[in-house]
């Protein structure tokens, strides 16, 4: 298992303290370094710099694709970091919303999969140097290029949290990124990436699965969990108005929470603020998904929740912002001591 390191915008770190952060894992023993495509500064360059300067893979999970991209620029971004990393770079698209809204809001049509679908087909097309035609239900390309073919290869990775998206990983990606998976969904995860797999006649061991498992190390307890908390029920709680079986709410609800996040919503709509309903979140839902807490349980707790991945990523989550708090966790989950404890487990 790879094992990576992610950094994200929420960290407060400038530019130069994203590069550190860096190289410093690098020195560390982190194999990989991903972003998200929030804040600035822009992914891209994020993962440019990280390419200059260390000889990490680095990736980002995940562009917003039909939101903020058409085909052509995002492949002309990818492809570009592509060559500054000499092919070490992955990039991850994923839908980055759901529901008629968010799609109305978008232009195009309330189909996820079918959306996903023209996205991958084109981008990976153009990915690869080919001039691409191709008619879906979201997009309409006729004869677009980058204008090469001498192009590093670019691995693209697919986000996806319910089946169909996950069979489409299979179908067409190179990886499958999950997020906020339990051991026992990642395990049903893989099944799911290998039926789509078999439907388009590939072999899923060629198939990544991949995912950040969210930390935040800290010896105030009560601080991290905040952290953590307000981490996993920003995502968990559906908005409202959003039916509880779709996005988020949807994958924990099928993980065994749907009730638990029922009287969490309900306390919210009655007033209370996050953080109060973070302190009435059970332990349960918190720790099944990441980790909060001192230094010396982390790595035992993220070997366990770490199971099944072919690419973990420490996704770092801290109490304040500040490089000498992102740094701390990265040398508390560095990929030795993560190792030995999943030999520890067996």
């Amino acid at each position: 298992m790879r094992i990576g390191a992610g950094l994200d915008s929420r960290l407060g770190l400038t530019f130069g303290e994203l590069r550190q952060a860096g190289r410093d894992a690098g020195i560390l023993g982190f194999e990989s370094l991903w972003t998200p495509a929030l804040g600035v500064p822009d992914p891209f360059h994020v993962c440019a710099a990280w390419a200059q300067e260390t000889p990490l893979l680095t990736g980002i999970s995940v562009v917003p694709a039909p939101r903020l991209w058409r085909p052509l620029a995002l492949a002309m971004q990818a492809a570009t970091v592509g060559q500054i990393s000499d092919g070490r770079f992955i990039l991850g698209i994923g839908t980055g919303g759901y529901g008629p809204a968010f799609w109305a809001s978008a232009g195009l049509p309330d189909r996820p999969v079918a959306v996903m679908r023209d996205y991958v087909t084109v981008v990976r097309g153009l990915l690869a140097g080919k001039t691409v035609t191709h008619e879906g239900p979201a997009l309409s390309v006729h004869g677009e290029s980058l204008g090469t073919a001498a192009l590093p290869r670019v691995p693209l990775y697919l986000a996806a949290l319910g089946p169909q998206m996950l069979r489409l990983a299979g179908e067409l990606a190179d990886g499958a990124l999950l997020n906020w998976a339990t051991p026992g969904r990642i395990a049903q995860s893989r099944s799911i990436v290998a039926e789509g797999a078999a439907r388009a006649g590939r072999d899923p061991e060629h198939i990544a699965l991949t995912m950040y498992v969210r930390v935040c190390v800290d010896d105030d307890v009560a601080a991290a969990r905040l952290a953590l908390g307000r981490q996993v029920l920003g995502y968990a709680m559906a908005m409202p108005g959003t039916p509880p079986h779709t996005g988020y709410r949807g994958l924990f609800t099928s993980m065994g929470f749907g009730a638990t996040l029922a009287e969490l919503e309900e306390r919210r709509s009655n007033g209370e603020d996050l953080d109060a309903v973070v302190a009435a979140a059970p332990d349960e839902l918190l720790t099944s998904v990441g980790y909060y807490g001192p230094a010396d349980g982390a790595p035992q707790a993220y070997a366990s929740l770490s199971a099944g991945l072919d690419e973990t990523i420490v996704r770092v989550v801290t109490t304040r912002p500040g490089l000498d708090k992102v740094l701390a966790t990265l040398e508390a989950l560095s990929p030795d001591r993560i190792r030995a404890a999943a030999e520890d487990i067996g």
